[in-house]
C-alpha cells in the first residue's frame, strides 16, 4: 500500500522544522520555541514513522541512536592527514612565526597579512565526512594517518547535522573540528556519577574522549557533548571560498558549529591583541581551552607555505601559560634510555595540576637538578603545560626541615649494573676541539642492558623504521626477559615456536609475527638508517642519507666533513654519524643484522649533485684554515690546482698567490706544520675520489647494473586522495628513493600529481596550472619501470 502523500508531506516538514529548531538552539544558542513545542513535535515524526515505518530515513532527528556495533572500533584511513600543529609559548615565538611567513611569501612587511583566529577548544580532533550532503562517517584523529571509526557515537550530537542545511555544497566534504564537553554539562556528568557512587572524569577532555569511545551510542547520547569545526579535508565535485574565515561561515551556513570568538585580524599586532583578549576572557568562557590557533586566511598562500613533515608552516598554536602548582618531592629515581642515557625523575606526592593528576615530574638532568638544587623531601612548584610533561621549575627552600636529601648520580646502571659515565661536549672550530663536560650521564653496558635493548627494539621495530607489525613494547619485553632476543639481529633468527612461548599468542598469531620479521628484511635504506636510532638522525636526516650517498656502504666510511656537503647536515651531526659508525660496537650490530639477511632496497649512485661537484676550493673551506674564507680559496685553487702542490708549499710560494692575505697565509702555514691536519685533508681528498665527488671524477650519466640511477633528480611529485595499492608514506618512500622531491602542496613548479580515488583541491589546481596528473595504476607501472632500469 503506498503512503499518503499528506504523510510523507508532513513527515518531511516536521524533519526540516525539527533540524532548523536543533540548528537555532546547538549552533546558534539561540533557541526559538520552547523545550515542549520541541518535544511535541518530535514525538508527532516518532509516532508517524512508528506507524509508517517506510518513512524512516537514517538522516531523521529521531533516528540519531543507532543500535550498537556488533565489534570495536573500526579503522580508517585518512585520506588527507589529520596534522598536528607547532605551538608557541612566549611572544617571541609568535614573531618568529610570522617573520618566517613573510621571509618564504618574500613580504618583507606582514603588517596587512591575514590571519583567522580561533580558541584551541581542549576536545578531541574528529573529521565528519559528508556525501551529497548526508553524514556517511565520522573518525577521531588518531595518529594523523589512521583514526577511529566513531560514526554512530558522533551521529547522537545534535551539534553535528546528519544532513546538511541549504543548498551548494560540494558532492563530498569533509569537515574537521573538536567534540568537547562544556564546563557545565562536566560538572552535572560528575555530580551524577558521585551521586550514583560511579568515577567521576578528571576533566572535560577526558570526559568526552571516554564518552566517544562508548561501545553503546546510548550512552554517548546522554552525555553533553558538543561539536565546533575549525577546517575542511577533502572536497571534491563543488568548491569551496577561498579564505579559511569565509569557508567556516559557509560551513555555519550549512548548519555547522563554529567558534564565535573566531576573527580575522592584521599582522602580528593583531595577533597579540587578540591572543591578549582571549587570555583575560578564558575563565570566563563556557568551555576548556588551552590556547589560540593562528592561521593564514589565504589559502592560497597556504598552499605557497605548505608543510614539514608533521605540521603546516601556515599555522600555529599559541598556548596559554602553564599552570602550576606545589607538592612534596620524595625520591628521584632514574631511568635508563635507548642511547643509554641515565635520566632523573621526581617521584612526587600526587597533585591535581593542568587538569590531571601528577605524580611524576621531568628533572631532565643532573646540571638541572643542581641549578635548582632539588633535594628529595624537598617543597616543590610544578608546572604542566597542555600536554608537555610535567616538570619542577621551583624548590621552597624556605619550606625546607633540614632532613631533605641531596641527589647523587649512580655509579652503576639502575637495570644492569654497568659503570655510569659522563658524556663530553666536544666543540669543533677553527681547526680546534674544545672538550667539556657533558649534562648527560650514560650506562656503557649498550645492548647488554636490558632496559637500553628494549628501547633500542622498540624504535628498531616502529613504523617509520622496519615497520614490524604485531611487535609491541610489551612483546619486546616478554623476548628480551626471556633471552631469546639480545640484539636486533636475533629478531630474524626468531622461530615460531619461540614466540608460542610469549603470553597471548596462538599459533596463528605466533606465524604472522615471524612472518612479519621475514618480511621486514627487505627493507629501504632510508628506514634502515632511520631505525639504527644514530643520534641526532631522525626520519629526514636518514631519508637525506639514503638519498644523497646512496648505499650503505658509504654512509659508514663517510668522513664527518664529508657529510657537512649533504643538504641541511652540519659539522656536529657528521661527527654523531661518524662516531657511530666506527664504533666496534655499533660496526658488529650492523654487521650482524646484513648476515642475517637484511636486503637494503633502492640504493644507488651518490646524488647526482654531488658528482664531480667538490672543487679545490669547496674543500679547503671545509678544512677550516684560519684566514682562509670564499675569495682566499678560490685564489689557492687557481694558483694550486691540486691538495698536493698546496701541502707541500712553503712560506716563499704563498707569497706568490695572489690575492691571499698575510693572516691566511699564517693560517695555512700554521696547518701545515700539524700532521694531523695534513692527514685529515689527505684522508677527506681520498674519500671524495672514491665516492665520485672529486672535481678530476668523471659524473656518471647512467648507473651501473648494479646500482639503480635516481630517474627523478629536481623532480617534485604530489600525492592527493587515497591510494589502493599502497599507503602514501609507502609511495612517499619510493619517489625519495628515485630522486623526487614530495611537496604537500600544487604550485607552478610541480613535475606530476598522483592522484588516487577522492582526490581534491589539489587534482582542481594542477589541472589549472597544466600540471601532469597520473593515476595510480600509470604510477605504478611506471615505478615498476623506473625501479627495474
Amino acid at each position: 500500500m503506498s503512503l499518503p502523500e499528506s504523510v510523507i508531506e508532513r513527515a518531511e516538514s516536521l524533519r526540516r522544522e525539527l533540524e532548523a529548531h536543533n540548528y537555532r538552539y546547538y549552533v546558534l544558542d539561540d533557541p526559538s520555541v520552547p523545550d515542549s513545542e520541541y518535544d511535541r513535535l518530535f514525538q508527532e515524526l516518532q509516532g508517524l514513522e512508528a506507524e509508517y515505518p517506510e518513512l524512516q530515513t537514517d538522516t531523521s532527528p529521531t533516528q540519531r541512536v543507532g543500535r550498537k556495533p556488533d565489534t570495536g572500533f573500526a579503522e580508517v584511513q585518512h585520506r588527507q592527514p589529520m596534522l598536528s600543529l607547532d605551538n608557541a609559548f612566549e611572544p617571541a615565538d609568535m614573531a618568529a612565526f610570522v617573520r618566517r611567513i613573510g621571509e618564504r611569501l618574500g613580504m618583507p612587511d606582514t603588517a596587512e597579512l591575514e590571519f583567522a583566529c580561533e580558541p584551541k577548544l581542549d576536545g578531541i580532533a574528529v573529521s565528519l565526512m559528508y556525501q551529497q550532503g548526508r553524514l556517511v562517517q565520522a573518525a577521531t584523529r588518531g595518529d594523523g594517518y589512521t583514526g577511529e571509526d566513531i560514526t554512530l557515537n558522533v551521529r547522537t550530537l545534535k551539534s553535528v547535522p546528519l544532513r546538511l542545511l541549504g543548498e551548494g555544497w560540494p558532492d563530498e566534504l569533509e569537515v574537521r573540528g573538536e567534540i568537547y564537553m562544556p564546563r557545565a554539562g562536566f560538572e552535572t556528568l560528575n555530580a551524577q556519577a558521585r551521586e550514583a557512587g560511579e568515577k567521576t572524569f578528571v576533566n572535560p577532555r577526558n570526559a568526552a574522549a571516554g564518552s566517544l569511545r562508548q561501545l553503546d551510542p546510548a550512552v554517548t547520547a546522554r552525555r553533553p557533548l558538543e561539536f565546533c569545526c575549525y577546517s575542511t579535508g577533502v572536497v571534491t565535485g563543488g568548491s569551496l571560498p577561498e579564505r579559511h574565515a569565509q569557508r567556516l561561515e559557509q560551513l555555519h551556513a550549512w548548519g555547522l558549529k563554529i567558534n564565535p570568538e573566531m576573527r580575522v585580524v592584521e599582522g602580528l599586532s593583531g595577533c597579540q591583541d587578540y591572543y591578549e583578549r582571549l587570555a583575560e576572557k578564558r575563565d570566563s568562557l563556557p568551555y576548556d581551552i588551552d590556547g589560540i590557533v593562528f592561521k593564514v586566511n589565504r589559502l592560497d598562500l597556504q598552499e605557497q607555505l605548505g608543510y614539514i613533515a608533521r605540521a603546516p608552516r601556515w599555522a600555529i598554536a599559541h598556548k596559554f601559560p602553564a599552570q602550576e602548582e606545589t607538592t612534596r618531592l620524595k625520591a628521584v629515581e632514574f631511568q635508563v634510555g635507548r642511547t643509554g642515557a641515565i635520566t632523573p625523575v621526581a617521584r612526587l606526592e600526587p597533585v591535581f595540576v593542568g587538569g590531571v593528576t601528577v605524580s611524576n615530574a621531568t628533572l631532565h638532568n643532573m646540571d638541572e637538578i643542581a641549578r635548582l638544587d632539588v633535594r628529595e623531601g624537598d617543597v616543590v612548584t610544578v608546572r604542566r603545560a597542555g600536554d608537555v610533561i610535567p616538570q619542577i621549575v621551583q624548590v621552597q627552600k624556605e619550606r625546607r626541615q633540614g632532613d631533605e636529601r641531596e641527589v647523587q648520580i649512580p655509579a652503576h646502571c639502575p637495570v644492569c649494573g654497568s659503570d655510569v659515565e659522563r658524556a663530553r661536549l666536544v666543540k669543533r672550530g677553527k681547526g680546534r676541539e674544545q672538550v667539556s663536560e657533558g649534562a648527560v650521564y650514560r650506562c656503557v653496558g649498550r645492548l647488554s642492558c636490558q632496559a637500553q635493548l628494549i628501547q633500542a627494539l622498540i624504535h628498531f621495530v616502529s613504523r617509520k623504521a622496519m615497520d614490524i607489525d604485531g611487535l609491541g613494547e610489551k612483546n619486546i619485553e616478554l623476548l628480551v626477559q626471556r633471552e631469546l632476543v639480545r640484539s636486533p639481529a636475533d629478531l630474524y633468527r626468531l622461530r615460531v615456536d619461540d614466540f608460542l612461548q610469549l603470553e597471548g599468542f596462538a599459533q596463528l598469531s605466533s606465524e604472522n609475527l615471524y612472518n612479519a620479521i621475514a618480511a621486514s628484511r627487505k627493507v629501504e635504506l632510508a628506514r634502515f638508517i632511520y631505525a639504527l636510532g644514530i643520534p641526532e638522525v631522525g626520519e629526514g636526516t636518514a631519508r637525506t642519507l639514503a638519498a644523497q650517498l646512496g648505499t650503505l656502504q658509504r654512509l659508514r666510511e663517510a668522513e664527518p666533513l664529508l657529510l657537512t656537503w649533504l643538504p641541511d647536515i652540519g659539522l656536529e651531526v657528521g661527527h654523531e654519524i661518524h662516531n657511530f659508525m666506527q664504533d666496534s660496537h655499533n660496526r658488529q650490530v650492523i654487521d650482524d643484522l646484513l648476515a642475517q639477511g637484511i636486503e637494503l632496497q633502492h640504493e644507488s649512485e651518490i646524488a647526482a649533485e654531488l658528482q664531480a661537484a667538490i672543487g679545490l676550493d669547496r674543500l679547503l673551506l671545509r678544512l677550516d684554515i684560519p684566514g682562509v674564507a670564499k675569495t682566499g680559496a678560490e685564489s689557492l685553487a687557481r694558483y694550486f690546482k691540486s691538495l698536493e702542490s698546496l701541502l707541500s708549499a712553503d712560506e716563499s710560494v704563498l707569497a706568490e698567490v695572489p690575492r691571499l692575505s698575510r693572516k691566511a697565509r699564517d693560517g695555512i702555514m700554521s696547518c701545515l706544520r700539524q700532521p694531523e691536519w695534513v692527514e685529515q685533508a689527505r684522508r677527506l681528498e681520498q674519500q671524495l675520489r672514491a665516492f665520485g665527488m672529486h672535481w678530476e671524477c668523471e659524473p656518471k650519466a647512467n648507473a651501473s647494473a648494479e646500482v639503480s640511477a635516481q630517474p627523478l633528480q629536481g623532480q617534485t611529485w604530489v600525492l592527493t586522495g587515497t591510494l589502493e595499492q599502497m599507503t602514501r608514506d609507502q609511495a612517499r618512500a619510493r619517489l625519495l628513493s628515485l630522486g623526487a622531491k614530495v611537496s604537500g602542496s600544487v604550485s607552478g613548479k610541480t613535475h606530476t600529481l598522483v592522484a588516487g580515488p577522492g582526490a581534491g583541491s589539489k587534482l582542481s589546481k594542477a589541472e589549472q596550472l597544466g600540471v601532469p596528473v597520473m593515476d595510480e595504476a600509470a604510477f605504478l607501472a611506471q615505478l615498476e619501470q623506473w625501479e627495474a632500469s
